[in-house]
């Protein structure tokens, strides 16, 4: 399967295009949203800030957000699950609006969100294998989706409970690191090559 890695022009890609590899996709990183969009699969990396990646992915927001309406599978991972939405206290500049909602700064004592942490999972087929899930964290935000049936994981950290994890037909979102989350956050990347295949 050939996946595109949307290159926002941030941060060390290395360790999700070997999880990527290791499941059997074909990965090219793009920096052109066009050409990611020729791919079977796309990948939203989890690196930078919000309004710089906005603003690269900006002129093809909308031709993104047709994609994935029209059935093309994708995966956010941080950052990328955030894009997704659309918009963000973070920065300027416009998600790609898959899903109805924003981004918030938490109001933790300690913040960001650093570390491992406890994911309840649901049924979704991402999660298959990977049910008692402690993941790898590292966020200052949490997306707030207008619709709770959109949030298929939930994580609590210091008394606010947020979404782990959304989806929306054949486009998911993590908030955690799966690429950094040992054997079964490595497994939920398969999981997502899987489902994109189906």
């Amino acid at each position: 399967m050939k996946v595109a890695l949307l290159d926002y022009g941030v941060g060390n890609l290395h360790s999700l295009v070997k999880a990527l590899e290791m499941g059997g996709a074909d990965v090219s990183i793009e920096a052109d949203a066009g050409r990611a969009l020729r791919a079977e699969a796309l990948v939203l990396p989890g690196v930078g800030a919000f309004g710089a990646a906005a603003e690269r992915v900006g002129p093809a927001a909308e031709s993104i957000r047709v994609a994935l309406e029209d059935g093309l599978p994708c995966l956010g991972i941080c950052l990328g699950m955030q894009l997704l939405f659309e918009s963000s206290e973070e920065g300027g500049g416009r998600g790609i609006g898959t899903f109805n909602g924003t981004v918030r700064r938490f109001t933790a004592r300690r913040v960001p969100h650093m570390g491992w942490n406890q994911v309840e999972t649901s049924h979704d087929p991402l999660f298959e294998g990977s049910e008692n899930l402690t993941a790898y964290y590292a966020h200052s935000f949490m997306a707030t989706p207008s619709a709770s049936a959109d949030v298929i994981a939930w994580t609590e950290y210091e008394g606010t409970r947020f979404p782990a994890a959304v989806r929306r037909n054949r486009t998911w979102g993590v908030q955690f690191h799966p690429e950094k989350s040992d054997v079964a956050g490595v497994r939920i990347v398969h999981n997502f090559l899987r489902e994109a295949g189906r």
